[in-house]
């Protein structure tokens, strides 16, 4: 039942983000001002939010990258494609909670990262201008991104998907392609004409609770043994005995929350080359002068 109602809100907020993007377009379809593509690359870091890091944890980023290209439908409205690489990390140990420390998973994934999202700016920007070189944004869409979760067992890292860590049963495994809600903001600079500045913030709100290799319940160590071998089960049930109070590594027993997808982020500085022109104003009406 959690599962759904999660489920449910975000379709709700899905639904409010096309529905104001919509409203927008309609509102801002006709400005006038610059239009044209303009393609970037920036660099900055990742964060992963998940079981292993449920209570938002700043502290431990990793890098990332990304290329854009942007089409400037007017001064205000702006249709965006990106791709976008970066690492993520969790760890139970970094955790001060007893349950966390004693659970003692932990998991390192590259995610690549492809979204296309629609872009407000809050106040009208022009390449160039001397009135117009600077507006905060946001911007919301989809996108659609691979990741591959791994952990580091006595030396050598092993992936966690064909695993099944959590009793999956082969070919039953969750997907490592999935889709995702785009949505995030942030601050446009115009150097001169051709040129700009954006540093910004693009969050990714999943349907996947597996992110990070975590999600229900122990399985069955004996089960687990005979279809996956013993990786398998030393991976799916890392808890530390002495600080195990909880019953850990029991089947059934609590690996993960499943009522909370996992999510990610990207904090993103780019250099932007504008190709766009802007169009000459009209200085007369040639009607008025056919008399």
């Amino acid at each position: 039942m959690k599962s759904f109602l999660s489920l449910l809100l975000q379709k709700k907020l899905l639904l409010r983000v096309t529905f104001i993007f919509l409203i927008t377009i309609l509102f801002s379809i006709n400005l006038v001002g610059q239009k044209g593509w303009e393609v970037g690359a920036g660099g900055g870091v990742s964060y992963y939010f998940g079981d292993l890091n449920p209570t938002f944890d700043l502290g431990y980023p990793g890098p990332a990258a990304s290329i854009l290209g942007r089409y400037n439908i007017n001064d205000r409205l702006a249709l965006r494609f990106g791709l976008s690489f970066g690492v993520i990390d969790g760890d139970d140990a970094r955790s001060d909670n007893s349950f966390q420390l004693a659970r003692n998973l932990s998991f390192q994934s590259n995610i690549w990262d492809a979204a296309a999202q629609f872009e407000f700016n809050f106040f009208r920007f022009v390449h160039g201008d001397r009135d117009y070189f600077f507006t905060p944004y946001v911007s919301a869409g989809i996108g659609v991104f691979h990741f591959n979760p791994k952990a580091k067992y006595e030396g050598e890292w092993y992936e966690l998907r064909p695993l099944g860590t959590e009793g999956q049963r082969r070919s039953e495994e969750y997907l490592s392609v999935q889709p995702a809600i785009v949505y995030g903001g942030g601050v446009k600079f115009s150097i001169n004409y051709r040129w700009s500045i954006n540093v910004e913030i693009n969050a990714r709100l999943l349907f996947t609770d597996y992110l990070d290799d975590v999600s229900t319940t122990y399985p069955n160590p004996e089960e687990l043994r005979r279809s996956r071998g013993n990786i398998a089960v030393a991976l799916s049930d890392r808890s530390i005995e002495h600080l195990n109070e909880f019953g850990l590594g029991e089947p059934g027993r609590q690996r993960g929350d499943a009522s909370r997808n996992d999510r990610y982020a990207f904090g993103i500085i780019s250099l932007n080359y504008y190709f766009g022109q802007l169009p000459c104003p009209k200085i007369s009406r040639p009607e008025l002068f056919a008399k």
